[in-house]
C-alpha cells in the first residue's frame, strides 16, 4: 500500500496546534486502576499499514511496515538558535558558531531532549515520510535501558502533540532478534552512543540481566580523530568534519583477531593510504584496527567498565542455567558499530573464551551477524507490525485517552 501524500503546509499548521494543545494539557491526565485499564477494548485492526521508527543517539530510521528497508535515515540531532534555547555547561548539545547550538534529544539511547526529539518527529514524520501522523498507527523502539518513565512522555508525544491513532514501543532488543526470526536470544547492540546486551525469552526482555556499555560509534569517531591527530600532526584534522571521520571509520577501520600481537608487530599491519579533499594525503597503519578496539577494550578511552563479549558473557550468566543454553545458541549482532570487518569473530572467540574461563565449557555461543544488521532494529519493527497477529497489541487513542499514559506499562510490558 503506498503512503498518501498530504499539503505539507497544512500539515505544519496542524502539527503547531497540536503541539500549543499538547503542552496545555501537559501529562497530568488522570490514570485508570489497572483493573479498568484491562478491560480497555483493543480493536482488531485498524486498517491501514504502520509507521515504524527506530530512535537512535546518532541517526533515526524510519518507513513503512511490511518493507524491508527504512525510506530515510536522519541525524538524530538538529541545528537550532543557542540563543532561544540555551545550552547548559554538560547538557544535551553543543554551542557552535554564530549563535547556533546543536540539539541531542538521545544520548546513550535515552531521551534527554523532549522538545527537540518532537522536532526531530515532525520532520521524520511530515517532512521526510510526508504522511499526517493522525492518520498512521506508531511503531517506535525504546531503549532496554531507557528509564521507564520514558516510556509515558513518548506516549504523550505521540497522542498529545502529533496526534496518532494508536501506538507500539517495543525494544530494540526484541525487534533485533525478530528481524532474525528468534523470539529467544542474546542481543548484542553497538550503535552509535550505546552498547546493549540483553536476554530475550519467548519475546520478553530479561531487564535484570541486561548491560550496557557507553562506548560506542561516535566514542570511536573522536577517538579516530585523536589518532589521526597522533599520526599525522601535519594535517589540519580541525578542519575535517565530523561526517568525513565518520566515513573514513567506515571504510578502512577493522576489529583485530589478535590486538595486542598485531599492536607489537609492524608486519602484521594491513596500511592504507587515502586523500583529503584539501588534497593532503594520510598514510595510516595500526589507527585502523586501534579504532574499534575501546568496544572491547573500554580501559584505553579511560573507562572502567568491561568490553561488550564481557558484559554479553555476564548478561548470560544472570538468567536461569536451564535456558542459558538456548539463548547462547542464538547471539545476534545488531547496529553499525557491528558491521567492522573482524567483528563477529572477535566477538565470537572471546565470548566462547569467557565460557571456557569461568567453568562454562558445554555452553558454545554462537553469533549471528546477518548482511543487514546495521538496521536490524527498523527490519525487525517493519516485520512485527506487518504481522496480522499483531494487531490486537495496539496501544489506541482511545485507551490513551480513557487511563492515560501510564497505560504503557500494562500494555508494553
Amino acid at each position: 500500500m503506498s503512503p498518501e501524500g498530504a499539503d505539507s503546509a497544512k500539515q505544519q499548521r496542524d502539527l503547531r496546534r497540536r503541539r500549543s494543545l499538547g503542552r496545555k494539557l501537559g501529562p497530568s491526565r488522570k490514570v485508570a486502576s489497572a483493573k479498568r485499564s484491562r478491560r480497555a477494548v483493543r480493536p482488531p485492526s485498524l486498517g491501514r499499514i504502520a509507521v515504524v521508527v527506530d530512535q537512535g543517539s546518532g541517526f533515526t530510521k524510519a518507513g513503512f511496515a511490511g518493507e524491508a528497508q527504512p525510506r530515510l535515515e536522519l541525524k538524530s540531532s538538529s541545528l537550532v538558535p543557542s540563543g532561544d534555547r540555551p545550552v547548559p555547561p554538560g547538557g544535551p548539545g553543543c554551542e557552535l558558531a554564530r549563535g547556533v547550538a546543536r540539539a541531542h534529544p538521545i544520548k546513550h539511547g535515552v531521551v534527554v531532549d523532549w522538545e527537540a526529539l518532537e522536532g526531530l518527529w515532525e520532520r521524520l514524520l511530515v517532512g521526510g515520510l510526508r504522511i499526517c501522523p493522525e492518520q498512521w498507527p506508531v511503531l517506535v523502539s525504546t531503549s532496554p535501558s531507557a528509564p521507564p518513565a520514558g516510556r509515558e512522555r513518548t506516549a504523550e508525544l505521540l497522542f498529545e502533540a502529533l496526534a496518532v491513532p494508536a501506538c507500539h514501543m517495543a525494544s530494540t532488543a526484541l525487534l533485533a532478534l525478530c528481524s532474525t526470526g528468534a523470539v529467544s536470544g542474546l542481543a548484542v547492540e553497538a550503535g552509535a552512543g550505546v552498547c546493549h546486551a540483553t536476554p530475550i525469552y519467548a519475546g520478553h526482555s530479561w531487564h535484570a540481566a541486561t548491560s550496557r556499555l557507553n562506548v560506542a560509534g561516535s566514542a570511536l569517531s573522536r577517538y579516530l580523530r585523536a589518532l589521526l591527530a597522533a599520526a599525522c600532526p601535519h594535517l589540519q584534522l580541525q578542519t575535517l568534519p565530523r561526517k568525513a571521520i565518520t566515513q573514513l571509520k567506515k571504510r578502512i577501520c577493522y576489529v583485530s583477531l589478535d590486538f595486542e600481537g598485531d599492536l607489537r608487530n609492524p608486519a602484521r599491519h594491513h596500511p592504507a593510504s587515502f586523500c583529503l579533499d584539501n588534497g593532503c594525503s594520510v598514510h595510516l597503519g595500526s589507527e585502523r584496527f586501534r579504532c574499534p578496539e575501546p568496544i572491547f577494550q573500554p580501559r584505553l578511552l579511560g573507562q572502567a567498565e568491561p568490553g561488550l563479549p564481557t558484559l554479553a558473557f555476564q548478561a548470560l550468566q544472570k538468567i536461569p542455567a536451564t535456558l542459558r543454553t538456548r539463548l547462547a545458541d542464538t547471539v545476534v549482532l545488531a547496529g553499525g558499530s557491528t558491521l567492522f570487518p573482524g567483528f563477529t569473530e572477535r566477538l565470537e572467540i572471546e565470548l566462547n573464551a569467557q565460557c571456557q574461563r569461568h567453568g562454562y565449557g558445554a555452553l558454545r555461543p554462537h553469533v549471528v551477524a546477518t548482511p543487514g544488521r546495521g538496521t536490524a532494529v527498523w527490519t525487525g519493527g517493519s516485520m512485527m507490525a506487518s504481522l496480522r497477529s499483531f494487531q490486537c497489541h495496539w496501544m489506541t487513542r482511545a485507551m490513551y485517552q480513557e487511563c492515560g499514559s501510564r497505560l504503557v506499562h500494562e500494555v508494553f510490558n
